[in-house]
């Protein structure tokens, strides 16, 4: 029993240093787990890229400058949206559409008013052209009826267009292939200075058109008209 007894008490010795030791370990842990984050990711998070239109904000992670005239402009997120069958893809064929229509729309609008009626359409003699849209309507319904026609054949061309796109990825959010000047061909340089042009005078135009239709609708005047009116008024 005299010689079991050292053997004992330092058997016991060492599970209790055993036991002390995993005790830290585990405080010690438990410890890291409520720390603060480590200095090095806040440093990360403060030095990210900002937007280069919205410098308070963060640039939104999708909009890297890879598209002509991207600058980081999305305060509300859309450019992440990816889970209602929109995303990035589809909301640039939206913007290059709607831009190019705005074009022609704010080309027709000024047009007409200053030069009068297309053939066909004398009845149009308003010089505002929400106005002419009804005397159209109006003496020629057929005109409006068939571009309604000629607009859904277009839009089912290019529906097809953007969903085979946006599968394959072969084929960039407006681009149908018209280029019978060859602009796009050559200098790349000069081919993206004119991609990034036709997004900027897009979306100018799309702001132009919005106002003629609101301001033809309230007094009813034409474009030129409202502004020389306007002129008049504010002349110093």
């Amino acid at each position: 029993h005299r010689q079991a007894l050292p053997k004992f008490l330092t058997s016991l010795s060492n599970n209790t240093s055993t036991m002390m030791k995993i005790t830290l370990a585990l405080v010690a842990g438990s410890a890291a787990a409520f720390a603060p984050a480590p200095a090095a990711r806040s440093t990360v998070a403060l030095s990210a890229e900002k937007s280069a239109a919205l410098p308070f904000l963060n640039r939104p992670p999708l909009l890297d400058g890879s598209m002509a005239g991207d600058v980081g402009f999305d305060p509300l997120g859309l450019s992440n949206i990816d889970d209602v069958g929109i995303d990035l893809y589809w909301l640039r064929e939206a913007e290059v559409k709607h831009g190019r229509v705005a074009m022609l729309a704010v080309a027709g609008f000024l047009q007409v008013e200053l030069f009068g009626p297309a053939p066909g359409c004398e009845a149009a003699t308003a010089k505002c052209q929400t106005d002419a849209f009804w005397q159209i309507w109006n003496s020629h319904p057929q005109y409006i009826i068939g571009s309604i026609f000629f607009i859904t054949i277009i839009e089912m061309v290019s529906g097809i267009a953007t969903t085979s796109g946006r599968e394959s990825g072969d084929r960039a959010p407006g681009d149908f292939g018209l280029d019978p000047l060859g602009y796009l061909k050559g200098d790349p340089v000069k081919a993206d200075r004119l991609k990034a042009q036709e997004i900027a005078n897009g979306r100018l135009a799309m702001w132009a058109a919005a106002g003629l239709l609101v301001q033809g609708c309230s007094n009813h005047m034409g474009g030129v008209e409202a502004m020389s009116a306007s002129l008049d008024s504010n002349m110093f």
